[in-house]
């Protein structure tokens, strides 16, 4: 911003005040200059939203109903009730909202296009704990992961945390890497907590694992190989486009696990110009690497983990938006 007023407004920065000190563009007055010179006014980028089906309410209902039955029939506790969600994290966060021409229908902003990313798989479960992330990153091997070089290594490794390489062309989860999740994070969970809570019998006692709708999740291959490796362990899927609503990690985590990628990158770009400008540099060019990124998004997830581990945060969102019967 600085650069476009210099640009249209040279003689500015030649200008001395009356107390002798030389002008220089203060928050105050590049907000002046925007709104008086360019015409601009502080919007909200515009985006397609998902529209949940006419019949909402019924089909939640319903689904709350079935997911009550599983609960009282099985006798299924808290601690053996977990939600997983898939999200995309992008490199570089773009704003929701930012400095545009009045009267423009269709606004973008810087990053709302970065197509670099990668895809966080988090799980919580209803009695308020988080289970390690799973990361699954685009590339054929463990060097397209973040490497053991990040400061934050051994304390992903303490926390368990699952970095995997898609093998694909994208960074997608794919039927191997629910495999994985699965065997190593979601039913070592779910043998612990039986161990903890002294079940007699623990092969016989069911457990809850909640997803969403898509089509790897509802692939005959997946659904025959839950049940033939892990019987005991029985799915239930979020009505299709009713995540918003029903599904528990995006109605309560995904926005603070968001908001705190967010906090980890704003702070990672202020501590690289700080030593730049230490050293003297007149212009800052900010490293956007894929491998830097990569290597410093592993502190971002290990950061995001303490920011949602909280036991009083994550049973919030067991309280659905919709009203449902008292039986959840």
């Amino acid at each position: 911003m600085v650069a476009i007023i210099q640009e249209q407004a040279p003689q500015l920065f030649d200008r001395f005040l009356s107390d002798t000190t030389k002008f220089r563009c203060s928050e105050t007055f590049v907000r002046k200059y925007i709104v008086n010179n360019l015409g601009w006014s502080f919007r909200a980028t515009t985006r397609a939203s998902q529209k949940p089906p006419p019949d909402v309410a019924q089909i939640l209902e319903e689904a709350a109903l079935r997911e009550a039955y599983v609960i009282c029939n099985y006798s299924i506790p808290a601690e053996l009730r977990v939600n997983t969600d898939q999200t995309q994290t992008v490199y570089q966060h773009g704003n929701k909202a930012t400095w545009h021409t009045r009267g423009d229908k269709q606004v973008g902003a810087v990053g709302k296009d970065e197509k670099r990313a990668f895809t966080l798989v988090p799980s919580i479960s209803a009695s308020g704990e988080v289970l390690p992330f799973q990361a699954i990153f685009q590339g054929s091997t463990s060097a397209s992961c973040p490497t053991k070089a990040s400061p934050f290594w051994e304390e992903a490794e303490r926390l368990g945390f699952q970095l995997e390489p898609s093998k694909t062309k994208t960074y997608w989860s794919t039927l191997e890497t629910m495999k994985r999740l699965v065997n190593n994070l979601i039913v070592p969970y779910f043998e612990k907590k039986k161990r903890e809570l002294g079940i007699d019998k623990p092969e016989e006692q069911r457990s809850i694992w909640k997803i969403d709708c898509w089509s790897v999740h509802k692939s005959r291959d997946f659904l025959d190989w839950m049940k033939e490796t892990h019987p005991a362990v029985i799915v239930i899927f979020v009505p299709g486009n009713c995540t918003s609503l029903f599904q528990p990690l995006d109605v309560g985590i995904q926005r603070v696990l968001k908001q705190s990628f967010k906090r980890s990158l704003h702070a990672d770009i202020v501590e690289e110009v700080s030593k730049k400008l230490v050293v003297g540099v007149n212009t800052v060019t900010l490293d956007l690497s894929l491998p830097t990124l990569r290597e410093r998004s592993l502190g971002w997830l290990v950061k995001a983990y303490h920011d949602i581990n909280k036991p009083e945060l994550v049973k919030k969102v067991k309280k659905y938006t919709l009203q449902v019967p008292r039986l959840i």
